[in-house]
């Protein structure tokens, strides 16, 4: 799951700017300042369920952003990484 949290981390540092604002907030809370889905919730007024459906299609977008535009992977090769 560490491991998870830190890809998401990586890919949200290059294409967070493409999401919606709430799904930026829900990503950093939640992976960033390690937020549970239940203090997400009360932060933002919205039900827990709504946290992880937005979480998950968050996550879901940047994996996808990642696949057709490959940045992190080229900064990884670049980096040695």
């Amino acid at each position: 799951m560490l491991e998870d949290s830190f890809e998401i981390s990586i890919l949200f540092d290059f294409y967070g700017p493409l999401l919606s604002e709430r799904q930026q907030d829900f990503v950093r809370l939640y992976h960033d300042e390690n937020c549970s889905l239940t203090e997400i919730a009360e932060e933002t007024g919205v039900s827990k369920q709504a946290v992880s459906s937005g979480l998950k299609s968050a996550e879901k977008k940047l994996r996808f952003y990642e696949e057709k535009l490959g940045l992190v992977a080229r900064w990884k090769r670049e980096n040695g990484i």
